[in-house]
């Protein structure tokens, strides 16, 4: 087999190695961006890359977990000030969903979070509060269920950069919180199925303007 011939084949052999290949991921940015250098402005959550996880205690057996999607929401970020940042969240209830499609519906109906009748919660904060390079305690108004109670959220800063994909720069946190879902009339089997619900929000933010 002469040179030619062989060297074809190793190209051949080269391209389709690469194509059947999965790139591997780009880096979205080269240098760390710390909080205080992460873009001032208005942001809007990007609702493909943003979950609402919640979990609570099933019968006392496991922690069973399920999440909304869809989110919607603001974020005027000042990074240098984070106390003069404001966040405004709003979660369709009729996203939500579990490993159990008959569960899923029923959390829907009137004797669970009644999806028709309240359709969106809604967090907006009215006071934030630094408590670490990275993290800050969140207090707002919750309202779930046709109720408004106070509630505070944790949020630690993920990363921020140019998301290469889709060229929008982006800021990322993971955010933390519990609420007793009694407090806000979804009452359904209490105290066997847990009033204490954990939340765990990955939230992802495009810049606005």
């Amino acid at each position: 087999m002469n040179k030619v011939v062989i060297g074809l084949l190793g190209a051949t052999a080269l391209f389709f190695a690469t194509e059947g290949a999965h790139a591997a991921p780009q880096q979205i940015t080269d240098t760390v961006i710390t909080v205080q250098n992460v873009k001032n402005g208005h942001y809007k959550i990007d609702p493909y890359h943003t979950q609402v996880l919640f979990s609570v205690s099933h019968f006392g057996f496991t922690n069973y977990s399920g999440n909304f999607s869809d989110i919607s929401g603001v974020l005027a970020l000042n990074p240098k000030n984070i106390e003069k940042s404001k966040l405004d969240i709003q979660i369709p209830i009729a996203s939500i969903q579990t490993t159990s499609s008959k569960l899923t519906q029923e959390l829907k109906d009137p004797d669970w979070f009644d999806a028709k009748q309240y359709p969106t919660a809604h967090f907006v904060s009215s006071h934030i509060v630094k408590t670490g390079e990275k993290t800050a305690d969140v207090t707002g108004n919750l309202t779930l269920h046709g109720i408004t109670k106070p509630v505070t959220l944790h949020i630690a800063y993920i990363g921020a950069g140019v998301n290469p994909l889709n060229k929008a720069y982006t800021v990322g946190f993971q955010i933390t919180g519990k609420i007793n879902r009694g407090e806000f009339g979804i009452k359904t089997y209490l105290p066997k199925v847990g009033d204490e619900v954990d939340l765990t929000i990955a939230a992802a933010f495009e810049k606005a303007s």
